[in-house]
């Protein structure tokens, strides 16, 4: 399929059991390359599955006209109990889909999803810092860099780099 296609008649949909071989196929590469998740890069199929979608509150599946999956994001709470009202979210748009908004697409039905499901702001924790893309992503849809791990990444090509903290209020009123 052509890049022009993957957003046109896209949608996002709840994840069920039978979107897994996909999702699976959409997740594998980005794991294995090691430049934007910490997961191990040789993480088994079984333990990412436990990653992102049992250890999940919500999964959504953005799917083009033809049915199939271009992009995936998770939402979960940040912390436990007292922090459980701050969510968190990972994305991941299949390389051929790139560039052209799906990812921000995601962002925004995200949003709106923790948003539904009250969660009062949206936090991500390890933004890699040379994910430039992911970062103007993010800032575009609100997020605010609010602070930075000095090499708290090990990435797999250029070693240790920097990640970022961002934040979203999701609210009016007083900040979380």
């Amino acid at each position: 399929m052509g890049k022009r296609g993957c957003l046109a008649g896209f949608s996002a949909n709840s994840y069920g059991p039978g979107d897994w071989p996909s999702l699976w196929a959409l997740l594998e590469p980005v794991f294995r390359a090691g430049e934007t998740f910490p997961h191990d890069p040789a993480i088994s199929e079984a333990e990412a599955q436990l990653a992102w979608v049992v250890q999940s509150q919500a999964v959504m599946v953005a799917v083009d006209a033809t049915g199939a999956l271009v992009g995936t994001y998770y939402l979960r709470p940040n912390s436990l109990a007292l922090g459980a009202h701050v969510a968190n979210a990972g994305y991941v748009v299949a390389e051929h889909c790139r560039r052209q908004g799906i990812g921000s697409r995601l962002c925004q039905h995200s949003l709106q999803a923790a948003r539904r499901l009250g969660f009062r702001a949206m936090q991500f924790n390890l933004v890699v810092s040379t994910n430039t893309a992911g970062l103007r992503c993010w800032q575009r849809n609100g997020f605010q860099v609010v602070g930075t791990l000095p090499g708290a990444f090990r990435h797999r090509q250029l070693g240790y780099v920097d990640a970022l903290v961002m934040v979203q209020g999701l609210v009016e009123g007083p900040k979380p």
